[in-house]
């Protein structure tokens, strides 16, 4: 059975399927061709048990506060404080560049939601400032990968759900690797900077710098609110989503840049991206119901502990099977169908959940920004109007600081445990 499913849906991912389409064809043909086709009852049973989840609530949420971020005016204050504050370094559009989407991940926890918010103000702003376009769009490619690691996140969100691990201790594991991630595409700016000749701008007065926080001091408060009424109690993660859409909408009818139609606009894409989520989960529930039963996840211990019984070459053989499968299947899906298959692997590792969930979470972001599938590049392509073989080009270089930062956390653990310790208390 999971020849069947697992090759029947990497067929029609090839085949340029959308991936709901994929991994509900694929799980109703395993079922047809198994020994369950006379109960062709339990695919809506379990995928209707799958998303009957109190946890995944949380999501519609997120995905709404993302939404009003861009209908709201909230981007450009975001963009203009973080040009005042770094604009005058060596490549200076670029560093606001990686630091808007670090302030902006802390609103809305989703890459698309920062290369379309941000990147169409980014890539714009940099190519009338005599940056080429295609080093544009691949840096707000590079730099959206922080999104989905820094609290809030709708990817930890879901992997928490799949690992039964609370939402908080994720959200706190994935804060300081999103930072580092953030600090090395900066220093990797910075060192290109040396060889590159570079557009500058002049130094942003103190003035100028106190009058953009000023304008948009209440956008930047917005990461400090939601993140610390999780991590002193006042909210679960889920209220903190409900949190950060109340405070969206309260941001934008005091910059008056809130309408009937923009706040119908930011509603309708909501829906429909939620709905297209729920779908991917409910058949993915399903699908990983036929690989227990056919003890898929046992037949791969088995097969891994035959290769090697080294956690360290374990962990390699991790990260490149995650990389790989990031390049050509979209995060969620992705994780909907490899955690509950890999954590009886990771346990037998004595790998910790939450830090697994780091790596896991990382690994397939940088699958946004990696071709052929990466539908960051094809965000950006859309957004900066530049042609799409450009745009991967240029991002291929801004894939080692990634890549860096990606090892070194899975070869040191003690960066992602160390916060969720020491808040919630070791597990």
């Amino acid at each position: 059975m999971a020849w069947i499913l697992i090759g029947t849906f990497i067929v029609l991912i090839l085949f340029r399927v959308p991936i709901s389409i994929a991994i509900g064809t694929a799980t109703v043909l395993t079922f047809l061709t198994s020994d369950f086709s006379n109960a062709l009852q339990i695919i809506p049973q379990q995928m209707l048990e799958g998303v009957n989840k109190a946890s995944l609530t949380a999501v519609p949420f997120f995905i709404m506060a993302g939404n009003l971020m861009n209908v709201t005016g909230v981007t450009e204050r975001i963009f203009a404080f973080a040009n005042a504050l770094v604009g005058h370094l060596r490549a200076g559009l670029a560093q606001v560049n990686v630091l808007s989407s670090m302030i902006f991940a802390g609103i809305s926890g989703a890459a698309v939601a920062d290369c379309a918010g941000l990147g169409a103000i980014e890539i714009k702003a940099m190519r009338e400032n005599g940056y080429k376009s295609d080093f544009a769009a691949a840096i707000t490619v590079a730099s959206s990968v922080i999104g989905p690691l820094i609290p809030p996140s709708i990817g930890l969100v879901i992997y928490a759900f799949l690992a039964q691990q609370s939402i908080e201790r994720m959200f706190l594991a994935g804060l300081v690797p999103g930072i580092l991630v953030g600090l090395s595409l900066m220093v990797y700016v910075r060192l290109r900077a040396g060889f590159e000749d570079f557009p500058t701008q002049p130094r942003a007065t103190v003035k100028e710098v106190a009058d953009t926080a000023r304008h948009g001091f209440a956008a930047l408060l917005a990461p400090a609110i939601i993140l610390g009424s999780i991590m002193f109690g006042f909210v679960t993660a889920t209220e903190a989503g409900v949190l950060a859409c109340l405070y969206c909408i309260m941001l934008g009818l005091w910059y008056r840049e809130l309408t009937i139609k923009s706040f119908s606009k930011a509603l309708s894409d909501t829906a429909m991206m939620t709905s297209v989520i729920m779908i991917i989960i409910a058949f993915s529930i399903a699908m990983g119901w036929l690989l227990a039963i056919d003890q898929t996840p046992q037949k791969l211990a088995d097969w891994t502990f035959s290769l090697t019984e080294n956690r360290n070459i374990f962990l390699a053989l991790l990260l490149v099977f995650v990389i790989l499968i990031g390049c050509v299947v979209e995060g969620v899906p992705a994780k909907l169908i490899l955690v509950p298959t890999l954590l009886p692997l990771i346990d037998a590792y004595g790998i910790d959940r939450v830090h697994f969930g780091i790596i896991m979470q990382l690994g397939l972001l940088i699958g946004i920004a990696t071709p052929p599938m990466g539908i960051g590049l094809y965000i950006v392509s859309e957004v900066g109007r530049v042609r799409f073989e450009k745009v991967t080009l240029a991002v291929l270089p801004m894939l080692l600081p990634l890549f860096a930062t990606l090892i070194l956390l899975t070869y040191v653990p003690q960066i992602v445990t160390f916060l969720p310790d020491l808040v919630l208390g070791k597990q």
